[in-house]
């Protein structure tokens, strides 16, 4: 009987473990925002913010630019992180993108917190 339990552990923990390598791909739409400003700021989901010292124009591509994590939020109010490669190099290939309508394709996770995550392999522009 110890021996079933210690096996029926040690396959638990293994599961919960590679819980991450069981990512499912998605495809997810919403608008890319400046995650830290969106967190100080619901309504900083645009391009100009509101900050304690005043509006600032071109907030939310500046931040990306400086490599601030950008994310996704979808109508119904979730917020994804994007990593991976569009997430690279300063978010690079999301720049153009920010403070608009996209579908994200990639592997959705969520950690422990609930927070969840996207790594991006392919975007669409779904308005300009």
């Amino acid at each position: 009987m110890p021996r079933t339990f210690a096996m029926v552990t040690v396959t638990a923990i293994v599961l919960m473990l590679g819980a991450p390598a069981f990512a499912k791909t998605q495809i997810v739409k919403g608008t890319l925002i400046d995650q830290n400003c969106y967190k100080a700021d619901k309504a900083n989901t645009g391009e100009k913010h509101t900050m304690k010292s005043g509006p600032v124009d071109n907030c939310a591509t500046a931040c990306a630019k400086m490599g601030a994590p950008v994310a996704l939020l979808t109508t119904d109010g979730k917020v994804y992180t994007v990593t991976g490669s569009y997430a690279a190099n300063k978010n690079e290939k999301l720049l153009p993108h920010m403070a608009r309508i996209v579908e994200l394709t990639g592997e959705v996770t969520t950690d422990k917190d609930g927070a969840m995550k996207i790594a991006a392999t392919n975007l669409m522009a779904m308005n300009k």
